[in-house]
């Protein structure tokens, strides 16, 4: 017979650790895929055609999100100028 919490069921105060090596955060895998990632983005553009320009409204892009970025960043979120957590002047 056995009994409950002894030391041979492993529910007793004496349970061993089993330590597990930590993960590598860069397997072997993920480094040869940056290494292959690395080398299309030098060597294709060399051979490929070069592209024709982007129109130029197209280039108005970027200026419109940094535009709504620093808009978000600098106006209040509840539009109440006077809110106690408020860092508005």
């Amino acid at each position: 017979m056995r009994k409950s919490g002894s030391l041979e069921d492993g529910e007793g105060g004496a349970e061993e650790k089993v330590q597990r090596a930590p993960a590598a955060y860069f397997t072997a895998e993920l480094a040869v895929l940056f290494v292959c990632l690395t080398a299309m983005l030098v060597f294709l553009p060399l051979v490929l055609p070069p592209l024709p320009p982007p129109p130029s409204l197209l280039l108005l892009v970027p200026v419109g999100l940094m535009a709504v970025l620093l808009a978000m960043a600098f106006l209040p979120a509840d539009g109440c100028r006077n809110s106690i957590a408020s860092s508005c002047l």
